[in-house]
């Protein structure tokens, strides 16, 4: 899964492909107050600078790009401009809660499945119309209508009994108790005018920047004088869509960039050597797990998924992979996750054991399998060989496919027996939403496990934080013993700036999407 995402973001991703989300953290049960400061950022230092241009080079290929945002959130470069062009109800915060954007409250009934939204009563298209209820609803539904395509970023929630109450409330229902509304909002939310239909042309928004020329490859956005919060310093900024990493960190050391997101470690180190530039560094976001499909042979046998994880060399992944900018990791996705279970045994490399659980599953003279990754990601393509090598020692030919960045997420993501995902901070809960229950509409691993479903509903309709984590602690061990996942280790999140650039948002997932308040030293 790729989620920033909803991502898989989560994200990242390739939504929530990547899939791009954040940490979970306890909801505000009575809603939270205004603020003209929305989105966190990294502490600027000194006094900010108004003016100037941006260039931030970000993951993206055009033949991927979108220009609706309730659609499947397939390029991280498109992601950032609807970041920038739309409102949303709520964004992350640094601690893990839900902050307020457009929507300044929010409120459940006593059985948790109705939550009402108070809306800002000050914001405005960039047309001069003023933000609705009827506007935040008919995009809403809009999303869930699509939800084949955006990996069902609200399938939690009933639109069809939601409502707008007034010009400035939003009743919305969910299918189930749900003590984290909120935070299922944050950040994939994006508002247009009721009634949209065409995303061809530039649809006004109502968020910090509008859009002034949009491209597969290019997009140009210039600072809105009608958003309600906090003026952004900056006049305009240009986003360049880039799938390859080290093209992307080239653009900086070339001076035609002032940022590159998601770089690699190798380029980290060179930057430092080089001097001039600064690092970003988003702790321990970024995973490239191995994906088994446990509805495809071989990994509908348990003791084959088994083998394969007692194979694993985590610490030379990690190692080689991420080059000192990462740690092992114990085989769940969201190790980072409030409502990680720490106290599992790590799992240790076995290679006898694996060996021997691949002859009981019928596979004593061996197993030919392609593992599928790509270059979309820094890393992903030498995780794979070096996977494969460790493989080849319990008599399994794992053939590395290295398949094009730009339809690595819509050909093989949650198609094949065995590939290479990313996740770029998403949380557990989100995660489990899109990629783990029975329902799930992108169940990457074909994971289905009534006892997990029922659990995880419990822990949804649990308001006390420490209780819900308690409870999704609890339906992750099973995921651990029996799963489709091999995580071998996580990676910090890497981006390179030039000298200069300030307030930088530092979180993982859809946080560092937020940068309306960066500025540029002279």
């Amino acid at each position: 899964m790729r989620l920033n995402a909803p991502s898989r973001a989560h994200q990242s991703i390739p939504a929530t492909r990547r899939a791009l989300l954040t940490v979970a953290g306890a909801l505000l049960l009575t809603g939270c107050s205004s603020s003209d400061s929305p989105g966190d950022a990294a502490a600027p230092t000194g006094k900010p600078v108004d003016g100037g241009t941006l260039r931030y080079a970000v993951t993206g290929s055009p033949a991927t790009a979108s220009n609706d945002p309730h659609g499947g959130l397939g390029n991280e470069s498109d992601l950032l401009r609807f970041a920038l062009a739309y409102d949303v109800l709520t964004v992350p915060g640094k601690d893990g809660e839900p902050k307020p954007r457009l929507a300044v409250s929010w409120k459940p009934n006593k059985a948790m499945n109705r939550w009402t939204f108070t809306l800002r009563d000050d914001a405005q298209f960039t047309d001069g119309r003023p933000v609705r209820a009827a506007d935040v609803l008919y995009s809403l539904r809009r999303i869930a209508d699509k939800s084949a395509e955006n990996y069902g970023r609200l399938a939690d929630f009933d639109m069809k009994a939601s409502s707008a109450d007034g010009d400035h409330t939003v009743v919305l229902a969910t299918r189930a108790p749900m003590a984290q509304a909120a935070k299922a909002l944050e950040s994939v939310s994006f508002i247009v005018p009721e009634g949209t239909k065409d995303f061809s042309k530039t649809v006004p928004g109502s968020g910090p920047f509008k859009v002034r020329t949009s491209g597969a490859q290019t997009a140009v956005l210039v600072r809105n004088d009608r958003w309600w919060g906090s003026r952004p310093h900056l006049d305009r900024i240009e986003i360049q869509a880039i799938a390859d990493p080290q093209a992307r960190a080239n653009a900086v050391t070339s001076g035609q960039a002032d940022v590159a997101g998601s770089v690699s470690p190798a380029a980290v180190k060179s930057a430092g050597n080089s001097g001039g530039l600064q690092v970003v560094r988003r702790k321990g976001v970024t995973e490239y797990p191995f994906i088994m499909r446990m509805d495809t042979k071989p990994f509908d046998d348990p003791r084959v998924r088994e083998a394969f994880r007692l194979a694993t060399d985590r610490k030379a992944l990690v190692d080689t992979v991420f080059l000192g900018y990462g740690q092992i990791a114990n085989d769940l996705p969201t190790p980072y996750d409030p409502s990680y279970p720490g106290d599992l045994p790590q799992r240790v490399r076995d290679v006898a054991k694996a060996k021997e659980l691949l002859q009981q599953a019928g596979h004593a003279d061996g197993l030919t399998i392609t593992l599928h990754t790509t270059t979309a990601y820094p890393g992903m393509d030498t995780a794979a060989t070096l996977y494969a090598r460790q493989l080849s020692e319990i008599g399994v030919k794992a053939n590395v496919k290295v398949e094009p960045a730009d339809t690595y997420w819509t050909a093989v993501y949650a198609k094949k027996t065995f590939y290479t995902g990313y996740y770029g901070g998403i949380s557990f809960p989100d995660l489990a939403r899109v990629g783990l229950l029975s329902t799930s509409p992108t169940n990457e691993t074909a994971w289905k496990n009534k006892k997990f479903d029922t659990g995880f509903t419990r822990a949804m309709g649990t308001l006390d934080a420490d209780r819900r984590n308690t409870l999704l602690a609890d339906i992750q061990r099973d995921l651990w013993k029996d799963g489709g996942y091999v995580v071998w280790g996580t990676g910090d999140g890497l981006d390179l700036a030039a000298r200069g650039v300030t307030g930088l948002p530092d979180g993982p997932g859809f946080q560092r999407m937020f940068i309306d308040q960066v500025w540029m030293a002279k």
